[in-house]
């Protein structure tokens, strides 16, 4: 009896002293490599796969030396059973920290391009392809945990013999979620909206911050989060205004009276731009572009490099104007014209006595 737990000690020992100098080793050569200039992404592979690797060698060490235990086959069985099943876990842990470190090396050098919207397509795939990847890895992990117990074993053969009901309600309880799903992997290689992308969504504008696998997460300008669920972006329509390109074209209306200097705006307008640092340089106009009995409408146009300089600058712009004319032009400012009612006579069938002035 002494010399089974002594012998089991001994198993253990060696395991952890294995296990322990392999993890000492690990991070000499990480030290060496993560020196100025190396460039490589080893230390971070060591760094964020070290834990996994030392459980699942601990746990491999552990079932291969299973014979040298001397202890009831009962025992030995299960110390070989939990060996087995901590080693599939530690397999599925590593599987996700490789799935994580890839994420993150696609996401780095996603930054260090120069497009932007490249930079966006590209970290949103990736995002998604990782929670893909990772979910995939649980699943796997959970099915192969399960499938070392013979009673487990014996029911999902008892399932699958009779698998029609239960796929059917299975399939209908999942429909929204895997229609979520679809509906993002669609979303992602279809380019439809990026990670960092300017939307407009059921009438709010804000900021695509997060895309799981079933919804979208939208920064609102008030600091509210919007989430949406993923097949509200492939079922109905939304405005993404930084699809290609950030840069945005800034609207601001102006009613003013029909005897409103149009030329002289249109020099103050420009001047206004020309001194402004959120104006990009791209474009810009001051045109009529409609009437109304007692008014003209005046647009502003201006481009700026993303939707935040556009909305800034489209205020900015509005404000600057309406003050040039208020203090420059007074008469082009919208007069509402005044006059008297018109009085109905009173013999007028129904009509009421006239007021303010007695009858001829």
């Amino acid at each position: 009896m002494w010399w089974s737990l002594l012998r089991l000690a001994i198993v253990g020992a060696a395991a952890a002293l294995f296990t322990y100098g392999l993890d000492r080793t690990a991070q000499v050569v990480a030290r060496r490599l993560a020196a100025p200039g190396s460039g490589t992404g080893v230390p971070a592979l060591v760094h964020r796969c070290r834990r996994p690797v030392l459980a699942l060698t601990a746990c491999l060490l552990l079932a291969a030396a299973q014979p040298w235990v001397d202890a009831p086959p009962a025992a030995r069985d299960g110390l070989r059973h939990l060996a087995v099943v901590l080693a599939i876990a530690s397999g599925g842990w590593l599987g996700a920290r490789l799935v994580a470190l890839l994420v993150d090396g696609a996401v780095r050098l996603a930054v260090h391009r120069r497009d932007p919207a490249w930079a966006g397509r590209a970290r949103t795939q990736a995002s998604l392809l990782g929670r893909i990847g990772q979910a995939i890895v649980a699943v796997a992990t959970l099915g192969a945990v399960l499938m070392t117990f013979p009673t487990v074993r014996g029911v999902g053969t008892s399932l699958l013999a009779s698998a029609g009901l239960v796929g059917v309600a299975a399939g209908v309880a999942a429909q929204s979620t895997l229609a979520n799903v679809f509906a993002g992997v669609q979303m992602a290689f279809g380019d439809l909206a990026r990670i960092g992308d300017v939307v407009v969504v059921a009438g709010e504008w804000g900021t695509v911050e997060e895309i799981t696998l079933t919804a979208v997460v939208i920064a609102t300008w008030d600091q509210r989060r919007l989430v949406m669920p993923m097949s509200y972006f492939v079922g109905r329509p939304f405005e993404n205004w930084s699809r290609r390109s950030s840069r945005i074209t800034g609207t601001a209306l102006l009613h003013l009276d029909h005897h409103a200097p149009v030329g002289l705006l249109r020099e103050e307008f420009d001047d206004f731009l020309a001194k402004s640092e959120l104006w990009d340089g791209e474009g810009s106009a001051l045109q009529v572009v409609d009437t109304t009995p007692t008014t003209i409408v005046v647009r502003a146009l201006a481009t700026a490099a993303n939707a935040d300089d556009a909305f800034e600058l489209r205020c900015r712009l509005r404000e600057h104007l309406v003050g040039h004319l208020r203090d420059h032009h007074p008469y082009a400012l919208p007069r509402l014209p005044v006059g008297e009612a018109p009085v109905r006579h009173p013999d007028a069938p129904g009509g009421p006595p006239e007021r303010g002035r007695g009858r001829p």
